[in-house]
């Protein structure tokens, strides 16, 4: 093979190599966004075990309004008490953005005499949640 076919042959490497990666980083994107939206069909529902499996065990939730951050312990015991405040509810959420292995969400939480704006933040390891934060943006869901 001469200088410039072997040449060829590398640049040509290079490029299936970067194909095949660029094909990978969108398929985990793709799987975070089913993590996400099993979260949301889980959270509306309030399944603990669903939620339970979607969180890893080292998990931190940050509650921005609230000032507080929780264990998975801690969320999933915080469950029941969600159960009644889901009742009758609706959930809606969109993905905003995916980058550096942390996908943002805005998600509107329609509650039966209140609505709320929240932007969520996820970090997704191995097809589980190892990071959340949350924080209202707005007191209604007209920017949705």
């Amino acid at each position: 093979m001469n200088g410039t076919a072997r040449q060829l042959s590398n640049v040509r490497s290079v490029s299936l190599t970067a194909a095949a990666l660029l094909a990978a980083i969108s398929a985990a994107r793709a799987d975070d966004g089913a993590i996400i939206n099993r979260w949301y069909s889980a959270l509306l529902v309030a399944d603990r075990t669903e939620l339970s499996e979607l969180l890893a065990d080292d998990v931190r939730i940050k509650l921005d309004d609230l000032g507080v951050v929780q264990s998975k312990q801690e969320f999933i015991v915080s469950i029941d008490e969600w159960k009644s405040a889901i009742a009758g509810a609706a959930i809606r959420h969109r993905i905003e953005k995916s980058e550096g292995g942390v996908t943002t969400v805005i998600a509107c939480y329609d509650f039966p005499d209140n609505d709320m704006l929240m932007q969520e933040t996820f970090a997704v390891t191995d097809n589980r949640i190892t990071a959340s934060s949350q924080a209202a943006i707005a007191e209604n869901c007209d920017g949705y």
